[in-house]
């Protein structure tokens, strides 16, 4: 018998603890516990951002870090035409397709080529449209109509897809190569809604539906030639996503008999029998099938789960998904409010409370982490201000003081407030970003809506660069002085949902946000190259994350929140106070996506 070293080329090291990190078939023995330990593979489904808008019956194709989908329900032939892509973190919006194809397959991925196949409703059509990231192109239609205009399944490059099945039980089989499409073999079972994988020369049929009949357990291959009937599936299913190739694939929930008739079961393939994988976080059908690998894949929204998202891996690294949780509550509620800091030493005052006012719009509350506390009050009470700077180290510049506005600047040193010299002219709504001895208020009201910025060094204002439109209120920022971001809320003339960057002396246009009314009332914290926007009008839970370039949807807020207050980084985010139904106290914090090594115990025996 080989020994361990033999066979990984490692020794068995003794510790007494287990190490931080290590490589993939490493063990090592625990002295202090008594057992055999090393990487372990761990499978599971993990809850991730969703898409920018709900919907089902989608066609798509990819993995889990370069996915595409497209259409929506194919009952509402206009929905049809939205795509969007996944990045491994969040959904972006792509270019619209042409034509909008309810009931369309598809295969490829956003980083390759994509092709969407088929569709149409009311009418069966054979429509083929490729997409090169950036712009969509018709092709060589599938000859009289493709094997039917209801959910046929797709699998392959996009440039030697296939396509079979089909709404009246279709065993046709087409196949595209050089541009054109050619008859291949008939379906051992002709099926609609089949979950399929694989490649032009090596594909699975997995699952389906006829009418009538209902579900199927069906579960056949193909060869590029000819269709064989497989071992079926052990219970039937259809509208399933799925992942993998020919001879190690999987099957990802879908829809079954019965009320509501949605699984979370997933089921893998391994070429000759069956067996039970980790289950859905969320039970889900019209999935669009995504995953090139069974190690990885996304199960997107489908029916019943409005824009949900899970991806899955099975590796020997452990994911901990991006999400909101709860934080400790203000001491004060109010909306409208500036914040700066980290989210384990975070700074909120001004802000716009109901009661008490005009006393309460002085409150200052410090963030610790878990609790806030009153600290001094500033000395001019106001909402609606710029802000800039960490919790020990602030600015506080300007606001509304109903009625009129305020030139006031103030400086908090960790204890106090200090007047110190004051805006040029009064403003309102203009965001900041920086240090206090390095930072930008832009845009806001004069009290007409400005492009101007305002850059500070800590005893002065100067002049900053012409901002390519004016900014009036709603708007938000983060960064430094010599890399800010600038997210357009409002302006005049409109321009809302654009994205302006700032290199310490001139704006160039960025990224346009996935939703131009996500960005109104919005806060946000981070960089210029790593973003998050969260909250907006009307007290919408959506965040947003950006990269430098454009724009990715992130987990949601727990409670939809406008005119907010944020600090904190694009991985570890803090949002507190602003406007639900009430005005609210609740604090939410967020955490960016981690991974650690899955260190298991293994058996001596």
């Amino acid at each position: 018998m080989s020994t361990y070293r033999e066979i990984i080329g490692k020794k068995i090291k003794k510790v007494s603890s287990d190490p931080s990190s290590g490589l993939d078939g490493e063990m090592w023995y625990n002295s202090t516990t008594g057992t055999l330990r090393g990487r372990a593979i761990i499978e599971a489904w993990v809850s991730t951002s969703p898409m920018s808008s709900p919907r089902a019956t989608m066609a798509g194709g990819g993995t889990n870090t370069s996915a595409i989908t497209t259409g929506k329900n194919g009952a509402n032939p206009s929905d049809a035409a939205f795509a969007e892509s996944y990045n491994g973190t969040g959904w972006a919006n792509e270019t619209n397709v042409p034509t909008a194809l309810g009931y369309a397959s598809g295969t490829g991925s956003s980083s390759e080529a994509y092709v969407q196949i088929g569709g149409g409703y009311p009418s069966k059509t054979g429509t083929v449209l490729d997409y090169d990231g950036s712009s969509w192109t018709s092709a060589t239609a599938v000859p009289g109509g493709g094997p039917g205009y209801i959910e046929a399944g797709a699998a392959g490059p996009s440039a030697d897809a296939l396509v079979a099945g089909g709404n009246n039980g279709e065993t046709t089989t087409w196949e595209r190569g050089g541009g054109s499409w050619t008859s291949g073999g008939a379906m051992a079972s002709g099926v609609y809604a089949p979950t399929l994988v694989g490649t032009q020369t090596a594909a699975i049929s997995m699952g389906g539906v006829t009418y009538p009949g209902g579900y199927k357990d069906y579960n056949q291959d193909y060869n590029g030639t000819a269709w064989t009937s497989l071992t079926v599936l052990p219970s039937i299913r259809g509208y399933s996503g799925g992942a993998g190739i020919q001879t190690l694939s999987m099957i990802i929930g879908g829809g079954a008999p019965g009320s509501p008739g949605l699984l979370a079961a997933c089921l893998k393939w391994d070429g000759s029998s069956w067996t039970s994988i980790a289950n859905l976080g969320t039970a889900r059908n019209t999935m669009c099938p995504m995953g090139k690998t069974i190690g990885t894949a996304v199960a997107t929204p489908g029916n019943q789960t409005p824009a949900g998202t899970e991806e899955y891996n099975s590796s020997t690294t452990a994911y901990t998904a991006a999400a909101w949780a709860s934080g400790g509550a203000m001491g004060t509620a109010r909306y409208a409010i500036s914040g700066v800091g980290t989210q384990t030493a975070a700074l909120g005052a001004m802000g716009y409370t109901p009661s008490g006012k005009p006393a309460s719009w002085k409150y200052t509350e410090e963030y610790n982490g878990s609790t806030w506390s009153e600290q001094t009050d500033m000395s001019t009470a106001r909402f609606s201000g710029g802000a800039f700077g960490v919790q020990t180290s602030a600015i506080f510049a300007g606001g509304n003081l109903d009625p009129g506005y305020s030139d006031a600047v103030e400086e908090y040193n960790g204890s106090s407030w200090t007047n110190v010299t004051s805006l040029p002219a009064v403003r309102k709504a203009a965001p900041g970003f920086g240090v206090e001895t390095a930072g930008v208020v832009c845009g806001g009201n004069l009290p007409a809506a400005t492009d101007t910025s305002l850059e500070y060094n800590g005893s002065s204002w100067t002049a900053g660069g012409t901002m390519p439109t004016t900014g009036g209120g709603e708007n938000s920022g983060s960064g430094i002085l010599t890399a800010g971001l600038f997210v357009v809320g409002a302006t005049t003339p409109p321009a809302v949902g654009a994205t302006y960057e700032y290199n310490g002396s001139a704006w160039t246009a960025g990224g346009t946000t996935l939703d131009s009314s996500e960005s109104r009332a919005v806060s946000s914290a981070g960089t210029q190259a790593s973003s998050i926007i969260f909250g907006g009008d009307p007290q919408k839970n959506t965040t947003g994350g950006y990269d430098g370039t454009s724009w990715s949807t992130r987990p949601s807020l727990a409670t939809g929140r406008s005119r907010l207050g944020g600090a904190g980084t694009a991985t570890a985010g803090l949002a507190f106070g602003g406007k639900t139904t009430a005005v609210s106290t609740a604090t939410e914090e967020f955490t960016g996506e981690t991974t650690a090594a899955n260190i298991g115990t293994f058996t001596t025996s």
